[in-house]
């Protein structure tokens, strides 16, 4: 028994942790890790990692360096961040940038759909509260069975692309790919700041999650740097490629 009070251990429940066995496997990673959708801890000798699954997304995100403390346990094993839905279509992002410049000077919003009975993408244009050059306010859909929100997008119209305060509140609590395109009205292209959101953390992306060459520059950001470039699984090809910051996506 992890805790006495009834609600103390539904919560613990929802997200278990796991010591990592030193030999041999442990059932219930092996579990979390296989799952559909849930999230947990995995503590190895050398840190403690969080396992997140959705039905697009396959997130191992470690928290912590090793510990300097002697542990009986094995390794927590390689970050990894897959997309288990594949990566969106270009002409989905062709679409949403010609949405974007449509609205200029204002700032727009779209998000990105996927469902995971059809595997099918679409776009999604939200309904807009406020638009003017400098603040928009959207609002967020409410995903009919098996659609699920890939990425969450707006626009800063000739401005940079960055993460407001704003947006790092929005963002805190959800797990999506956040995007912020901005100079959109620029002779050299538009820009475009990302960053894959989960777990209350706001990680790098390590490319474009669209297919395809577009006229959109990735540009670098300050969420933290993850996957380490030497620790990309890169054979799927769903999975993510290696960290760069000036990636033409």
């Amino acid at each position: 028994m992890l805790a006495d009070d009834p609600t103390a251990a539904a919560l613990l429940a929802a997200v278990p942790c796991y010591p990592v066995p030193p030999i041999g496997r442990s059932p219930g990673l092996d579990a979390l890790r296989s799952s559909r959708a849930g999230h947990g801890l995995a503590v190895g000798a050398d840190g403690a990692m969080l396992i997140l699954r959705r039905p697009w997304l396959a997130l191992d995100a470690p928290l912590s360096p090793p510990f300097a403390a002697h542990l009986p346990y094995g390794s927590m094993g390689d970050p990894q961040a897959e997309l288990r839905c594949g990566r969106v279509p270009g002409e989905h992002l062709a679409a949403v940038l010609d949405h974007f410049r449509a609205a200029l000077p204002n700032e727009a919003a779209a998000f990105i759909l996927w469902n995971e009975a059809t595997a099918e993408f679409t776009v999604h244009f939200p309904q807009i509260d406020e638009a003017t050059p400098t603040r928009l306010v959207y609002r967020p859909p409410a995903c009919e069975p098996s659609w699920h929100v890939v990425c969450d997008m707006h626009s800063h119209g000739r401005g940079p692309a960055y993460f407001s305060a704003t947006d790092d509140a929005d963002d805190a609590h959800a797990t999506k790919i956040s995007l912020v395109v901005g100079r959109l009205d620029h002779p050299a292209g538009p820009v475009m700041a990302a960053r894959l959101c989960a777990g209350g953390m706001f990680l790098a992306v390590p490319r474009s999650p669209f297919s395809g060459d577009s006229p959109c520059s990735l540009t670098s950001s300050s969420a933290t740097s993850f996957p380490p470039p030497s620790t990309i699984a890169g054979s799927a090809s769903s999975s993510w490629d290696a960290v760069e910051t000036a990636l033409r996506c």
